[in-house]
């Protein structure tokens, strides 16, 4: 047996760090009559392994295996076989523990999983799912003050959706592992038959929706404070999971609008690089900086919705042709020792640029139980300011939002590409750069801003310290919630990656989110879908 090595993927690999080491190969030099006989022990099926093995070790040879750390998806298949590719990748879970509470977690979201084990187990149905969800859209719209979580619901589509998924399951004919998962869909993404109005009152009656998307309806207080910002755009999707209402939600995320509110809300959200997840039939109009993505309560089911709707599209305005998506296979056991070979960048200044010192410390405390537990590097990369390079008037600009000229644009593109290069020469020594995902946990709602609305830029420059990165230069990245501050708000840890580099932080943060799995809170506002406690 030769040398087990785990290997990144190959896009991720630093070439930088590669050396040529000559070798000389040992094996013994045979002709004749010596050379007839050898073949024929090395053949033979105990002695021959034998001798092959002894020239292995002896020749430091690599027993290669396909790449047990990582798993190609196709991105032309269906998405059916994508997302039943990633269910392989996930670690082994026993599910008839989780429902009759064995479980030794204080509190847990239901998984995806927990669904698709309960519905092919008859313990629920799709129907009965949808009738706790209808309930609960009931009590939120009377509340005082009110809390919308959806902004177009229709309960007898709701109810038809479901009946049509409890009979495939009742006839053994379910799509795939998210066929009954109840999945809230932004406002800006097309979802037949509810308008598309992207946050206006007008925008549908200029452009109604003909084609489906298959989902279940339309998407704010937060759940874990009513009284406070949800953050975002996408605000209603992360909080429509958080409260437990639905497994999962697309948003968009040109600003920080999946990362922002999945981190206040204490749940997953995961912003894909650029032109890796298809935007026909979205309103998203933010050029190349934004992206569609996944929300969900844990890491595992963002894998799976994110293996079903990734895929670049000729019919996007700006269409890509990236790199071929792969996901991180965690049911190997060298999943795990992949994670030594990480080194993680953190910038300390930037690190510590926060509202509130609770944020920094928790995900610093993180960072260090990663070095602790998995062997991960923890590299504090050198940064200089790059913007006293720049000249006064783009530096302007950019601080002010002037209304900007083609010129203006123009030294937009060569800031952009001047940040990329640092960004690719800091990925050089690091393969994640880490950082707290916001500079505040969630704001208080001023009792005057539900009239008439609210403009904050402190507040707004807070919320926003650590995103734009990712939007401006396409980066992957992804918020996982890691604790809490003292008035019990969640903060969330944000993972970026180098373009196409997905696998690494989801890897990275499957192994965070087992880190804090313990110290995982209930939401105030908290629905049980699935059991109808």
């Amino acid at each position: 047996m030769g040398k087990l090595r785990v290997m990144v993927p190959a896009n991720e690999v630093d070439l930088t760090a590669v050396k040529y080491e000559p070798e000389a190969i040992q094996a013994p030099h045979l002709t004749g009559t010596s050379l007839k006989v050898f073949v024929n022990v090395v053949e033979a099926p105990l002695i021959g392994s034998m001798i092959t093995t002894s020239l292995k070790k002896k020749n430091n040879i690599t027993e290669v295996y396909a790449e047990p750390c990582v798993v190609g998806l196709e991105e032309d298949g269906k998405p059916e076989d994508r997302v039943d590719l990633a269910l392989k990748c996930l670690p082994h879970f026993d599910a008839a523990s989780n429902w009759t509470g064995d479980s030794p977690t204080s509190f847990r979201y239901w998984k995806i999983r927990d669904y698709a084990y309960a519905y092919r187990s008859k313990l629920a149905t799709p129907s009965m799912v949808a009738e706790r969800f209808i309930s609960a859209m009931e009590e939120f719209s009377s509340k005082e003050p009110p809390t919308p979580l959806l902004i177009s619901f229709d309960a007898e589509e709701v109810r038809k959706q479901a009946a049509a998924s409890t009979q495939r399951f009742e006839e053994g004919n379910s799509l795939s592992i998210l066929d009954g998962i109840f999945v809230a869909i932004k406002d800006d993404i097309d979802c037949y038959p509810h308008p598309s109005k992207g946050g206006t009152t007008w925008f549908h009656e200029v452009r109604p929706v003909k084609k489906d998307a298959v989902s279940v309806s339309r998407t704010t207080r937060n759940p874990h404070s009513p009284d406070r910002y949800t953050g975002g755009s996408s605000s209603g999707p992360a909080a429509i999971v958080a409260s437990g209402l639905c497994s999962a939600a697309l948003g968009t995320d040109g600003g920080g609008s999946v990362r922002i509110p999945s981190s206040l809300c204490g749940v997953v959200g995961l912003k894909t690089t650029y032109g890796r997840t298809d935007m026909k039939g979205s309103l998203c109009n933010a050029g190349t900086v934004e992206i569609i993505g996944p929300i969900a309560s844990n890491v595992e089911d963002v894998m799976l919705v994110y293996a079903a709707i990734l895929g670049s599209s000729p019919c996007d305005r700006i269409s890509l042709k990236p790199a071929p998506p792969c996901l991180p296979n965690l049911s190997s056991h060298e999943s795990s020792n992949a994670l030594g070979l990480l080194r993680l960048g953190k910038y300390t200044e930037w690190f510590n640029d926060v509202f509130s010192t609770d944020i920094s410390e928790i995900c610093g405390k993180i960072l260090n139980m990663l070095v602790e537990k998995h062997g991960c590097e923890l590299a504090v990369p050198f940064l200089y300011r790059k913007d006293v390079k720049l000249t006064y008037d783009t530096r302007t600009n950019l601080a002010f939002f002037r209304s900007f000229t083609a010129s203006d644009y123009v030294a937009a593109q060569r800031l952009r590409r001047r940040i990329m290069y640092h960004h690719m020469e800091i990925f050089k020594k690091v393969d994640v750069i880490v950082t707290p995902t916001t500079g505040m946990t969630a704001p208080i709602i001023p009792l005057s801003a539900l009239k008439s609305g609210e403009t904050n830029m402190q507040v707004s420059g807070n919320l926003m310290r650590f995103i734009i990165a990712g939007n401006l230069l396409g980066l992957p990245a992804i918020s996982v919630p890691v604790g809490y501050d003292k008035q019990g708000l969640p903060i969330g840890l944000q993972l970026i990656g180098p373009p196409w580099g997905e696998a690494s932080i989801l890897r990275l943060a499957a192994a965070v989110e087992e880190l804090c799995a313990d110290s995982k809170k209930k939401p105030l506002q908290f629905y049980d879908t699935l059991k109808g406690n």
